[in-house]
């Protein structure tokens, strides 16, 4: 079943049907663009969500737990898949939406040849038809002229009164009028065999081809919507293997989650290396007493049994405090020697900074070898370079060899105290059989626990670097929950004076106060031998800040008169 011969007479039908036909496959390549247009935005969401929960520090600190790792492989994978995403924007884009969009420009330039063919047709067939009907109306009117001069002579010729003249030249007229009917006759005829001709040539041979092809050129059209029907399936198929390894690598990372891992993690990040405090002496105050004996009552042995107080184990309440089982730690600066961190902790951190020293070393000792090995080849061969001109280069890798080996026996030296405190802690760990417990109520500078009350205060660590002199070490500072007491009073404390913060503290714990570096302060209370001064902000706030942790300047006539120390 052909167009041309089953609708021979619906050009004007088929003229829309194929506009129809070009306008369906446009709006379904509109309908792939927005497809595309969606995948697109949605991949770009799922990557700056993922750039959103990725870790933006250093990989240093970045935890080291089981869960968190997975989830950030999890969000590779998403990332992953996100690109897949973009996979099917770009190639729905270059598959289909493209190939749509030039199929359709191919589409309108053959239809416009093949309605223009047609057109020419009709228009010719139609001038055949006008030719045919003026030879028709000539043909009529010369036959009834001829008719005309047919009864004009019959009339003349049967007159006795017409002369011969007018008989003759009526018959004259007869005669030409005849004579142009049978031309015109003769030229209708011809014209309408042509016609007739032209006719069957138009609805038997023009217009079928044309027709026809109209045909071939819609079910082409047809055809390509078919293909790309399937391509645009075929495209989100082809990632889905992809999408499945990305689905399958996150559930790998859920089942990586490991509790007992994450716990020993825990562990491993927090212990300080310290040991648990002994148990306190009982500390007996009423033995000097008198007390009434009876019979039904036993008394205690004077001196016997009990334990005498001893003023190394008094424990005030900066002492508890200073054991930090429950309270906060007040954070310190962080030191070059990390001495303001736990020994387990200062040891794990100086061997991992003595590792990456000496990667460094060995990189500056491979660079040293080379560049001795390149000096070598140019003694030996001159015209490839001059030796002397690699000198300062290797003068400058030896100098960083220099500093790399100062820094790795600093570090290890450090090291090897932390080492030997550690161990020697650990020898002289209260035991539970001997009745004098190793008093608890002070500390060494290292954190370590010990009977020398000389110890009380500070002694200053070892220190590389000036400014970190001034800092003081958290672990011998007092809680700040001793402070609560004193901030009962509302009446404002007179100013005695001005500090400049030389480090910024958090302030977290309650009674103490927030500074940043640089803060200028007002003193309103001196350190009492305890490592805390109490300042007072500009705003009104008031709080304790540690002592090592700024400049003082106190107050001598005026409060203009101020000068840093």
């Amino acid at each position: 079943m052909t167009w041309g011969t089953e609708l021979w007479d619906q050009f004007e039908n088929l003229d829309k049907h194929t506009q129809w036909g070009i306008d369906f496959l446009e709006r379904y390549a509109k309908f792939v663009k927005e497809r595309l247009e969606i995948e697109q935005t949605y991949a770009k969401q799922l990557r700056n969500l993922v750039k959103k929960y990725c870790p933006k520090r250093s990989k240093d600190d970045e935890p080291r737990f089981s869960s968190c790792m997975s989830f950030y492989s999890i969000l590779n994978e998403l990332n992953d898949y996100a690109g897949q995403r973009e996979v099917v924007a770009e190639e729905m884009g270059h598959n289909v939406y493209g190939e749509l969009m030039r199929y359709s420009q191919d589409l309108k330039s053959e239809r416009k040849h093949h309605l223009q063919e047609g057109r020419k047709a009709q228009q010719y067939l139609d001038q055949c038809w006008k030719h045919m009907d003026n030879s028709k109306k000539k043909f009529e009117r010369e036959c009834k002229e001829a008719e005309k001069s047919q009864i004009s002579y019959d009339r003349l010729d049967n007159d006795i009164n017409a002369t011969k003249s007018e008989v003759e030249k009526a018959k004259s007229q007869l005669y030409l009028r005849t004579h142009s009917a049978d031309e015109s006759k003769n030229e209708y005829a011809a014209q309408l065999q042509n016609f007739n001709g032209e006719q069957w040539k138009h609805f038997n041979v023009a217009i079928p081809q044309i027709f026809k092809n109209l045909q071939d050129m819609d079910e082409r059209r047809t055809v390509k919507l078919g293909e790309t029907y399937r391509n645009f399936a075929e495209v989100e198929r082809r990632v889905v293997p992809i999408i499945s390894k990305c689905l399958e690598g996150m559930v790998t990372a859920a089942k990586a989650v490991d509790q007992r891992k994450d716990s020993g993690i825990v562990v491993e990040s927090f212990k300080s290396g310290f040991e648990p405090p002994g148990d306190f002496p009982f500390e007996d105050y009423s033995q000097n007493l008198s007390r009434t004996g009876s019979d039904n009552t036993i008394s205690t042995p004077k001196n016997e049994g009990v334990v005498k107080p001893d003023p190394k184990h008094s424990i005030s309440k900066a002492a508890k405090n200073k054991l930090w089982l429950f309270g906060k730690k007040p954070k310190a600066p962080s030191l070059e020697d990390f001495s303001h961190l736990p020994p387990e902790q200062r040891r794990k951190r100086l061997q991992a900074r003595i590792d990456e020293l000496s990667k460094e070393l060995q990189k500056e000792v491979d660079q040293r070898d080379a560049l001795n090995k390149m000096k070598d080849v140019y003694e030996k061969n001159p015209q490839m370079g001059d030796p002397q001109s690699l000198q300062p280069k290797i003068s400058e890798t030896m100098c960083n060899m220099e500093k790399l080996r100062s820094e790795i026996h600093k570090n290890e030296s450090w090291l090897s105290e932390v080492e030997g405190k550690v161990s020697t802690r650990g020898d002289r760990r209260p035991s539970a059989d001997v009745n004098h417990h190793t008093p608890h109520g002070r500390e060494s500078p290292e954190g370590s626990y010990t009977d020398d009350p000389s110890q009380e205060h500070r002694s200053p660590p070892h220190q590389p670097d000036p400014r970190q002199a001034h800092q003081p070490d958290p672990r011998q500072a007092h809680q700040p929950d001793e402070f609560d007491d004193e901030f009962d009073n509302d009446d404002p404390l007179p100013v005695l004076g001005h500090c400049k913060a030389l480090y910024s503290f958090d302030g977290q714990n309650e009674g103490t106060l927030l500074m940043k570096e640089d803060d200028v302060l007002y003193i309103i209370e001196e350190d009492k031998g305890d490592g805390w001064t109490r300042a007072r902000k500009q705003s009104g706030e008031e709080g304790y800040v540690p002592t090592s942790y700024v400049e003082i300047a106190m107050e001598k006539n005026s409060k203009g008169a101020v000068t840093y120390i």
